[in-house]
């Protein structure tokens, strides 16, 4: 197969981070007769520095017109200036607009071996097993108008949260889909009590569910469902949310899996291409030092190739491998070990070898 992948490895560990999963997608590609054509661009903090915009026309029509696109991280100290123009969170906005993902998948799993590095107690651990679907491309990040005014003399901040029922109905479906494909169970989470998009997002809800009688479906407050994260995460199969909600739950569950430096993502549209990142940010305080755990990004070159590039078989090598060399007891800094972010490529390259 032939695939042309772009790259954005964008800021701090990013570069790092996505060097190594090129590296575990070429072992793949050689050992399976692919050829994967891999194109770097800039986006985030270091386009900025270099073209005065996070993401230029030209880098957004390159990977539009990709297979898939890899990305590593975005931000900084260096442009967390809130009076500018541009940031580099705006061309990730952008980006994911561009190219139509309205639909962002992270599996939660805890590794047995790495329980102890949870802060909840094992026993509440096990069988964690969750895939939240994160709706992308709406609600307060894009609604409009947004920004800063003077009213009655004092300065006022903007933000609308807005939802269109087609934006709604067209993530419910997916998650209903990917349900169907694991224990038939969809949590729904909303704030319906307050919130008239909620009200939207619970009706459309509860019209897909009665579409769906082989798929169960329960709605769950974004407050209840913050607290169950934590107190009994088992329960939860795929979990369906708007975007701001997904953002915060999505990060309050990397913590049962011990790191946000193990867990993958992906975003999905209407058509194979995706958009493939880890969940955790471009972490400034280690970048250069190459102590960043590469899993993340390596496990969404696995979703890369499941999803983007229908390699279902690769990408099973690829997350057993990486389940291969947790369990030998492969560790990076973030993890209490001393691998380096090359060293524990390394050993995930060996294991898709063996």
């Amino acid at each position: 197969m032939k695939a042309n992948i772009v790259l954005l490895p964008g800021d701090g560990i990013g570069p790092e981070v996505v060097a190594e999963s090129v590296r575990v997608l070429e072992v793949i590609a050689g050992k399976n007769g692919h050829a994967f054509e891999f194109v770097e661009r800039l986006m985030g903090g270091c386009s900025i520095d270099k073209f005065g915009t996070s993401l230029t026309d030209e880098t957004l029509a390159d990977c539009q017109s990709a297979d898939a696109v890899l990305l590593g991280a975005v931000g900084g100290p260096k442009w967390d200036d809130p009076s500018a123009r541009d940031r580099p969170e705006r061309g990730l906005l952008a980006l994911r607009k561009g190219l139509g993902v309205f639909a962002n998948l992270r599996p939660v799993k805890v590794h047995p071996a790495l329980m102890e590095w949870s802060p909840l107690k094992p026993e509440k651990l096990k069988g964690v097993d969750i895939l939240v679907v994160r709706e992308l491309t709406g609600g307060l990040y894009f609604g409009w108008p947004k920004g800063r005014d003077i009213k009655d003399g004092r300065e006022r901040a903007v933000d609308t949260l807005e939802y269109f029922d087609y934006e709604i109905l067209r993530v419910l479906e997916l998650a209903f889909e990917l349900a169907r494909g694991r224990r038939k169970k969809v949590t729904s989470v909303d704030k319906a009590n307050v919130l008239e998009t909620s009200r939207l997002w619970r009706q459309i809800a509860a019209r897909i569910g009665a579409e769906n009688p082989d798929v169960e479906l329960e709605h769950t407050l974004v407050d209840t469902a913050s607290m169950r994260l934590i107190t009994g995460p088992a329960w939860m199969d795929v979990v369906v949310t708007e975007n701001m909600f997904g953002d915060i739950l999505t990060d309050e569950a990397s913590v049962l899996a011990g790191s946000m430096g193990m867990l993958p993502s992906a975003s999905l549209g209407g058509s194979g291409l995706g958009l493939y990142e880890p969940i955790h940010g471009s972490a400034p305080d280690i970048a250069g030092r190459g102590i960043a755990n590469p899993i993340g990004t390596i496990l969404s070159t696995a979703m890369l190739l499941r999803h983007s590039l229908k390699l279902e078989a690769e990408a099973v090598a690829i997350e057993n491998a990486v389940e291969r060399t947790i369990t030998e007891g492969a560790r990076t800094t973030d993890l209490g070990g001393k691998l380096t972010t090359r060293q524990m490529a390394d050993e995930i390259i060996k294991n898709i070898g063996d």
